[in-house]
């Protein structure tokens, strides 16, 4: 049977509480193979195992309950192994690398921030900025819409106005965020958003870094930002960006 990895801590992590529940239906008991100074949190693999709200909220509390009692390299949801013996062979493997992370991710978390435009309200900003764009519309406006050439012309204007302000945006976004948080990983572009930037945060400090993004809001109201956050390090279990994904749910 395969072995489900939860996440990676020292070989001297404290005892995880009683009736922490892995993923499975009925939830498969959560255990600990330990190899020299480390540790891996691992349960049986269920078959079949998919993301379901069930299963990845299983996978979350593990963490949970294992963060809250010392540091933690998470793993994403649906990290397998062949067996305990294969999971103590890569603890072994690669024992320097897991120690600096744990010990670089001591008392961090990661806060995940993605930010869009608000359509009407950049395209309001693009046309404030820009005096050849208020010149094409005005023309166009006096001229009955304009020709589909001249139409087509300031499309292709204001569109690429919007994609400048967005790359723009994106810049700001993380070289205003960036003092307040240890680490930054860049996450991969996506459909709808201008930003996809993970900040690694000290627990502690969390306030400043919360602070500092609603700064962001207030100076920047055609910003529209999400934040997902605290969460485990994912992105930084790898000393360089390693970009969250978003897992899709199923009911």
């Amino acid at each position: 049977m395969s072995t489900y990895v939860y996440g990676i801590t020292a070989g001297s992590h404290p005892k995880l509480p009683e009736g922490v529940d892995g993923v499975g239906d009925p939830p498969r008991a959560v255990r600990v193979i330990k190899e020299g100074e480390l540790a891996a949190v691992v349960s049986d693999a269920p078959e079949g195992l998919r993301p379901k709200r069930r299963d990845l909220l299983a996978h979350q509390n593990v963490l949970a309950e294992t963060g809250a009692v010392g540091p933690v390299l998470p793993m994403r949801f649906g990290s397998l192994s062949p067996d305990d013996a294969a999971v103590a062979g890569v603890l072994a493997e690669r024992a320097d690398h897991f120690k600096e992370r744990l010990e670089a991710l001591a008392g961090k978390v990661e806060y995940n921030v993605k930010a869009s435009h608000d359509e009407e309200a950049v395209l309001h900003r693009v046309m404030a900025e820009n005096p050849e764009i208020r010149a094409l519309t005005e023309a166009n406006r006096q001229a009955g819409g304009g020709s589909y050439e001249q139409r087509l012309r300031l499309g292709e204007i204001v569109v690429a106005a919007v994609k400048n302000r967005e790359a723009e945006d994106a810049v700001e976004i993380q070289h205003v965020l960036e003092p307040v948080a240890a680490a930054v990983s860049v996450g991969p572009e996506s459909t709808g958003w201008l930003a996809n930037v993970s900040f690694l945060v000290d627990r502690e400090s969390a306030e400043v870094f919360i602070n500092a993004v609603e700064q962001v809001r207030k100076s920047h109201p055609y910003l529209e930002l999400r934040v997902n956050g605290p969460l485990p390090p994912y992105s930084f279990v790898e000393p360089g960006p390693s970009p969250p994904a978003e897992t899709r749910t199923e009911d």
